[in-house]
């Protein structure tokens, strides 16, 4: 069964991004180690710098996904990725409208205007036996809300920021009853994935 997997880095203090949604603290970690861990799309030139612990876990991670949901916050932040995730992975993007110019040759990117159970179906399909990831708080929330999501994976970075777009503020449905984490402790990081026990 595909798994809908939310993936975050988070400060200690609950925030993925800082008031002027910046998240290059909670992205340090991706840049704390010595192993050189590359991205899967040869587009996007990006290569991580991590811990041992944390290169082990990245890759792990990198081989289970198979698609990735995001809403469009994320999607414009990240200027769309240049139209290929840098997973190498079809990126479904929540969104009320399609961003005009958008439908890039070549691109794996993806527009979804139906609702969230739309789009956790369709990249369900498209990730096969893999698991989806989920990415962006908003679209955690929804998933969350709706019920769609098996597991949360938070990259629980060594930073107090304050203030800022917090990852599980205003759920609709609480408490939400989380199963015993895995553990892994990097430079800068502990990785922390929980089980969603569904009602």
């Amino acid at each position: 069964m595909t798994k809908v997997v939310a993936i975050m880095s988070m400060s200690l203090d609950g925030y993925v991004a800082d008031a002027n949604d910046g998240v290059a603290e909670v992205f340090d970690w991706y840049f704390s180690g010595d192993v050189e861990v590359p991205t899967a799309s040869g587009t996007s030139g990006m290569t991580f710098q991590v811990s041992p612990p944390s290169a082990e876990h990245l890759r792990g991670l990198v081989a289970e996904i198979g698609a990735m949901l995001t809403g469009r916050r994320t999607f414009d932040r990240a200027s769309g990725w240049g139209g290929q995730h840098p997973w190498d992975v079809p990126a479904f993007i929540v969104t009320h409208h399609v961003p005009e110019g958008w439908q890039l040759p070549g691109s794996t990117v993806q527009f979804v205007t139906d609702g969230i159970e739309s789009a956790v179906a369709r990249a369900k399909s498209a990730a096969g036996p893999k698991s989806v990831g989920v990415h962006g708080a908003q679209t955690i929330r929804q998933c969350l809300d709706a019920g769609l999501l098996d597991e949360i994976h938070v990259d629980l970075a060594a930073v107090l920021l304050g203030a800022g777009v917090r990852l599980f503020d205003h759920l609709a449905n609480t408490p939400v009853v989380l199963g015993n984490p895995t553990v892994v402790t990097g430079v800068g990081v502990t990785h922390l994935r929980y089980p969603v026990h569904t009602s």
